[in-house]
Formats: structure tokens, C-alpha cells, sequence
């Protein structure tokens, strides 16, 4: 997620918590992640049994693996939702679901073996709870914004596109405990990729004839190491340990409870109080004017994590259906002043898409803040588009302290840089995703985590112009020919070059506008331990541990 990253910014959009991708998800404006702690004197109060207390910043869009495209709800699926792999203490993938694996040697097959395992209400979890979980992703009328995670699958593709039939989708449960896969291409990323919730498995008995099911605690049904006890909507999401979990001796918490505090300071407020154990990323986010403080004083970790910030334009709208009108307002804001006096933990300016961890070209595709070639390129655009006066325009955001700091001066920077005047409009983030999928704006923040570690999740968004987290209405017929042929190729020099290409015309074409590269932020009761965050910024509570003080 990974997803539309909801405050800083995943999707797995890095809007719902903070973040991409996953496609993004949500996250503040600075955030940074890991599994290191802060250092941190506060201590939230003992209560007998082990209870977690987190800020999830706003509410989760869905409970459901196959339809969720923000980190928010990534969150919470993660915890009460199992795939066929999973981040270990160690940060590495290793068999979850699944007990086991074989790989063909053209690497194209893959067959699991389930492990013994029950769903959070008793049931046994089959093969075919997979097979049916992916092919109703893959469902056109599932209208699932992830379905092309699954286009790796022989078939899915077709059949998402209503092109195909569903029969010749490569996924396959043999018997209960049998599950095959036959892939496309090779993808030697795949076992990352099951890890990833769109690969989840749900419960068909409880998902079928249900559409509410994903909103309702008492119908979230999961494979995962939590169970949902309660959830009131926009106040409090409770999960506890899920005795029926094949792993449950590993579990150490007895409770996690989730507060949905939108405003930082407010969230900074209650650790510093005792009644959090965590603020700040990855769920949430820091008052940005809080930093400096907590950074001096050595309570606050901080780490770089495979995400980028960014503006997307609606390319099917004037003024920017015009190129060189999106390029003029992407050139014209200074990043480096963005971070030196607003983020301030340490994010690095985005000249390309594609972040450092992963990066196509490290010296980036243009200048930040090159106010002289913007003003040109305005010029020219305007011409094309025949517009002697700039009109007002929109500039949309969820609510968040951070998104809001960095709309208001980056309306200032084109204020003074273009001579144009932008409102700014702010909304809750549930709305937000809707009208930007709807294409109701005209400029839109987002953030992007990476979904797996390989440039093509980040690149792979913008492919076709009605991919589910495109929402630029941008496309670019050479483009999509790079993104397939890459996926082709072998090599692994060879095939970065072919992405490094197609990064190349996303930027010079310019239907999005990078604006940072994340990093989260956080602080931490000292006795939360194992709290995994990985290099993609998802959170896993599975190993998280509650340790009293001796």
C-alpha cells in the first residue's frame, strides 16, 4: 500500500494512513517508518492485558482485501487478514497461508500447499477461498481499483478488461489444500507479490450476498493474526487476537484499539498524555511544527521509505490538456524550501517519479524550482490553448495539517512564480478518493508507496488512462509498449533501461507532479517492541509487543 497514502503520502495514494501504491493509503504530511524505536520517556498506562493504543488518523474506506486502495485500510486488513506470504521479524517474505511452494523451472508455475488454518468464525481456509478472492477481484463488476496487481496471473488481465472468460484465469484450486498458479510472464517479484492484500483470501460464505460485509465489525471475517471486535465509525476500531490464527503462540497482543483523530496536534496531545502508546507515521502523522522539538530532543525516528509525494493534474480538462502548461506548474515550485521549512525530517526533492531506492535515473528528469523555464512554458502553453488570462483554478486535499501547509505555500510559490490565482479545497478523505476516481478536480495531492520493490508498481499506475489509480485520464499509447515489453525482458539491466524510458515520457509528458520523497516520522512508548515497519512503509502488528518494565 501501496496504495493512495491518506496523510502525508501509499496505493497501497499514500492517502488513507500514509500510504502507496498500494498504491496509495494514509499518511500526514512528514512521515517517515521502521522497525527502530524512538526514544521516548512517555509510558502509557498498564492495562493488565496487553492493549495497543494507536491513532489511525481517519477512517478506513473498507475492510475488504480485493476492494481497498488506501494504507488506512491496509492497516487494518494486514492485521486481520492473512496472504499466502508475510514480512517476518527479519523483513524477509516467507510462507504464511501457504505452508509451502513449488516454482516450475520456467518460472511461470507456482504451486502452494495451504497450511491448516481456520477463518476468525471457525471456518477452514481452502485453496479455493484464494481462487475465489482473486477472481472476484478481477470481477469487472468488483470495479476493484487493485484488479491489474493481478494482471501477473495468465488471463487476469483479459478477463478484468471483459475480454476474456473468468475459466481461463491462471488460478486454481486443485483440492482444499492445493492451490496453482500459472503466471503470464515470468515475475520474479511474485512471492512479494502475494504477500500484498489484493492477493488475499476472503471468506465466500460471508462476502456473498453481503455488500455491506467490509463496513460491519461483525461481518469482517479474517484468516489474520486479529479478529474485529467493534468498529464505530469515525471514533474507534477495536481488534484482539484471533485464537482460530495457525500462528497465534506469536501473537503477543491481546488487543490493538485504533482512535480516528484526524487533527496531529491533537494525536501528539494524547501520547504526551499517556492515552497513546504511538504518534505519527505510519498511521498518521506529526504536527509539522512540533519536529524540530521532538528531533533535538532525540525522541522522534525517522527513516527514507520507497514513496513519493505528488500533485496529479486532470489532463482531460483546460488548462491542463495542454503539456506545457502541467510542465510550467511543475517546474515552478521550490521542493527544497517545501522541506526545509514545512516537512523538515529529512524527505528529499522529487525530480522523477520513481523513487531513490528504485531509481531509473538518479540525476532526475528536470530542476526544482526552475522559475525561468516555467515561465515560458506557461506562455507557450497558453498560446496553444488560446488563453490570454490565466483562470482561477482548484487545488484539492484531504484533511490533514501537513497537506494543507504544503497547498498553502505551494499556492503561494505559483501566486508569485506564474502570476496565478488557486483556491484551495479541502475534504474528508473518503469523499477526496471519490471525487478524484470521479474526476472531479482540477489538481489533486497524492502520494504513492511501493506495493513490492520494483519500479514497475510505481510505473504501472499510469499505464492506461481508466487503470483504477491512474485518475490523471492520462495515456500514452509508446508508453504502455515500454511497460509491456519490459515485462518481457530478462535481463535486468536491459529491462531498467526499457523502464527508465518509460519514466522519461511520464515526466516529459507530465500528467502528475512529484513533489517529495517520503520519509515517516514517529514516537513511540519504549515498551512497543517489534512493531514491523517495512522499506514500503506497511505496518504489520503481528509480532508487536507490549514489554512492562522491570
Amino acid at each position: 500500500m501501496k496504495k493512495n497514502v491518506f496523510v502525508a503520502m501509499s496505493s497501497i495514494l499514500v492517502l488513507g494512513a500514509a500510504l502507496a501504491g498500494c498504491g496509495g493509503g494514509n499518511q500526514a504530511a512528514p512521515a517517515d517508518s521502521n522497525t527502530s524505536a524512538g526514544k521516548t520517556e512517555n509510558s502509557a498506562p498498564a492495562t493488565g492485558s496487553k492493549l495497543l493504543k494507536l491513532n489511525l488518523h481517519s477512517e478506513p474506506p473498507t475492510a475488504d482485501p480485493g476492494i481497498a486502495e488506501d494504507t488506512t485500510s491496509s492497516t487494518i486488513i494486514t492485521a486481520t487478514f492473512e496472504g499466502l506470504t508475510r514480512v517476518g521479524k527479519d523483513g524477509k517474505y516467507a510462507p504464511a497461508a501457504a505452508e509451502s511452494y513449488t516454482v516450475s523451472e520456467d518460472g511461470k508455475k507456482y504451486t502452494f500447499k495451504i497450511r491448516d488454518n481456520k477463518w476468525s468464525n471457525g471456518d477452514p481456509v481452502s485453496a479455493k477461498d484464494f481462487e475465489y478472492a482473486w477472481k472476484r477481484a478481477l470481477n469487472p463488476k468488483t470495479a476493484s481499483n487493485y484488479a491489474y496487481q493481478l494482471y501477473y496471473v495468465k488471463g487476469a488481465e483479459a478477463y478484468n478488461k471483459g475480454k476474456g472468460k473468468v475459466e481461463d484465469v491462471g488460478v486454481k484450486a486443485v483440492d482444499d489444500k492445493t492451490l496453482e498458479v500459472e503466471l503470464a510472464n515470468p515475475t520474479p517479484f511474485f512471492l512479494e507479490l502475494v504477500a500484498f492484500k489484493t492477493y488475499f483470501p476472503v471468506n465466500p460464505k460471508v462476502v456473498d450476498g453481503n455488500e455491506k460485509w467490509a463496513t460491519d465489525a461483525k461481518t469482517v471475517i479474517g484468516n489474520g493474526p486479529f479478529k474485529m471486535d467493534t468498529w464505530e465509525h469515525k471514533s474507534k476500531l477495536v481488534v484482539s487476537k484471533n485464537d482460530n490464527y495457525w500462528d497465534k503462540d506469536n501473537v503477543k497482543l491481546d488487543k490493538i484499539e485504533f482512535s480516528m483523530v484526524e487533527d496531529e496536534n491533537t494525536e501528539l496531545s494524547m501520547y504526551e498524555n499517556g492515552e497513546l502508546h504511538w504518534a505519527g507515521a505510519p498511521t498518521s502523522a506529526l504536527p509539522t511544527d512540533a519536529i524540530p522539538a521532538l528531533k533535538d530532543s532525540g525522541k522522534m525516528t525517522t527513516q527514507p521509505i520507497a514513496g513519493t509525494y505528488f500533485y496529479r493534474f486532470n489532463t482531460e480538462k483546460p488548462p491542463f490538456n495542454n503539456v506545457k502548461i502541467r510542465k510550467a506548474f511543475a517546474y515552478a515550485i521550490d521542493r527544497q524550501s517545501l522541506i526545509d521549512n514545512i516537512l523538515q525530517a529529512g524527505q528529499l526533492p522529487a525530480t522523477g517519479y520513481v523513487p531513490p531506492s528504485m531509481a531509473l535515473n538518479k540525476d532526475g528528469f528536470y530542476k526544482d524550482n526552475d522559475i525561468e523555464a516555467a515561465k515560458k512554458l506557461l506562455e507557450e502553453g497558453m498560446k496553444e490553448a488560446g488563453i490570454s488570462k490565466f483562470p482561477a483554478l482548484t487545488l484539492s486535499f484531504n484533511t490533514s495539517e501537513g497537506h494543507k501547509k504544503i497547498a498553502e505555500a505551494i499556492q503561494d510559490q505559483w501566486k508569485k512564480n506564474l502570476g496565478v490565482d488557486v483556491k484551495l479545497e479541502n475534504k474528508e478523505w473518503k469523499v477526496y478518493l471519490d471525487d478524484v476516481h470521479q474526476g472531479k478536480y482540477q489538481v489533486a495531492r497524492a502520494g504513492w508507496l511501493g506495493d513490492f520493490n520494483d519500479p514497475i508498481n510505481f510505473l504501472e499506475m499510469f499505464k492506461e488512462k481508466d487503470g483504477g489509480n491512474n485518475d490523471t485520464r492520462w495515456e500514452n499509447p509508446k508508453y504502455k509498449e515500454l511497460l509491456n515489453q519490459s515485462a518481457l525482458e530478462l535481463d535486468p539491466e536491459k529491462r531498467k533501461a526499457i523502464l527508465a524510458q518509460a519514466e522519461q515520457i511520464l515526466m516529459d509528458e507530465m500528467p502528475i507532479m512529484p513533489i517529495y520523497y517520503y520519509t515517516q516520522s514517529w514516537v513511540k512508548d519504549d515498551k512497543v517492541q517489534d512493531v514491523i515497519i517495512d522499506g514500503l512503509g506497511a505496518v504489520d502488528y503481528k509480532y508487536a509487543d507490549i514489554a512492562e518494565k522491570k
